[in-house]
This record gives C-alpha cells, sequence and structure tokens, in this order.
C-alpha cells in the first residue's frame, strides 16, 4: 500500500472517530434532559397536579355524617 492511500485510509478513520464521538455526546446530553424531565415530573407536587386533572371530582368533599 503507498503513503497517499495510507494517508487517505487513517484520515478516513480518523473523521469516523469524530462523528462517533460527536454523536454519543448529542444522544449523552438528550439521556441527561429525558432525565432531567424525569425527575421534575416525579416530584410530589407534579404528581399531586396529575392526580387532580386525572380525577378532579376525588378528595373535594368529606362525609362526616355518621
Amino acid at each position: 500500500m503507498d503513503i497517499a492511500a495510507m494517508s487517505m485510509a487513517l484520515s478516513q478513520g480518523q473523521l469516523s472517530q469524530q462523528v462517533s464521538l460527536s454523536l454519543m455526546k448529542q444522544v449523552m446530553d438528550q439521556a441527561e434532559g429525558n432525565a432531567d424531565f424525569i425527575n421534575k415530573m416525579m416530584s410530589p407536587h407534579a404528581v399531586k397536579a396529575l392526580e387532580l386533572k386525572a380525577q378532579p371530582h376525588l378528595g373535594g368533599n368529606i362525609d362526616i355524617k355518621g
């Protein structure tokens, strides 16, 4: 193999590695954003608000007649 072909192969390998790393960073950033969103949605306040929206008629009245 001549030097020009080896240089091209090395250059293509480096480009492939850079693209892979860039894509992995984007995926990791997306996963971090998803985790932050899930943590925020699982807070007690958010869960209560979601329960109230799903079943607004529950928990509003107490029957104290015996």
